[in-house]
């Protein structure tokens, strides 16, 4: 089903729609982002939103810093981005590996990977290309998700071993390109891999849930921490850390 190119809203009138499904007013978020009012009333209304203030909001309202970047349709900065995508065959590897491990393997994979020293950046994230038609719903997602370094090929590998949603690598970029329309399932599988409660990913997209989802699984929950914090390891880290989760499964 192909849906229909329409133009990005602005990051206010996301931003809108998220605190409408929160219950929550413009006052409201600036006392949590500890900002003045008088910013947050100005991006409600249609102002570009400045790279400091995005991270002042992102942990008022939850959601990582970088997703606040994309859905604002900012330049992401290097800070923020994986630090390696050669890292990339290797995280999704390691991901739909430990996502069969038990509760036990996958907390102390998730622990070791964060524990890993961060090694120098010695090349800029670049993703690849998504060419929206109009940067709808379905480019923001994709593009949080290449941002947890995952490829197309990644996106489908890893939904595939999460969630119930099984899609051709290139369906991703079809969907990135706003060809293919976001479903309440898809709106829900990617909020589960993507850290994101599926009732505010739907508000952010438009889509309607028809009933409340359940709660992601522990080891889907692990798999969205553990793809998070694998973005700031190197090639040579994110394969160790496949490898090791490769052998956890043969004991």
């Amino acid at each position: 089903m192909t849906e229909h190119p329409t133009e990005h809203p602005g990051f206010g009138a996301l931003l809108t729609r998220l605190l409408n499904h929160r219950g929550l007013g413009g006052q409201d978020l600036a006392d949590r982002a500890g900002v003045g009012e008088g910013e947050v009333r100005a991006v409600l209304a249609g102002d570009d939103p400045g790279a400091n203030l995005l991270r002042r909001l992102a942990p008022a309202l939850g959601f990582h810093t970088v997703d606040l970047f994309v859905l604002a349709r900012r330049a992401v900065p290097d800070d923020m981005a994986p630090l390696d995508a050669a890292a990339a065959p290797w995280v999704k590897s390691a991901v739909t590996a430990a996502v069969r491990l038990p509760a036990a393997e996958r907390r102390d994979l998730l622990r070791l990977v964060r524990s890993l020293p961060q090694e120098e950046r010695h090349s800029r994230f670049t993703p690849r290309p998504v060419m929206p038609l109009a940067g709808g719903p379905g480019t923001w997602v994709v593009r949080m998700l290449q941002y947890r370094n995952l490829t197309w090929s990644g996106m489908a590998a890893t939904l595939a071993f999460t969630t119930p949603t099984y899609l051709s690598a290139a369906t991703y970029g079809v969907i990135g390109s706003g060809r293919k329309e976001l479903t309440p399932r898809l709106v829900t599988d990617f909020a589960a891999l993507l850290g994101i409660d599926a009732r505010d990913l739907a508000a952010l997209t438009d889509v309607v849930l028809r009933e409340v989802p359940p709660s992601p699984a522990p080891h889907v929950v692990d798999a969205a921490a553990l793809l998070w914090a694998a973005r700031r390891l190197s090639a040579a880290q994110a394969r160790h850390v496949c490898e090791l989760a490769r052998s956890l499964r043969k004991d």
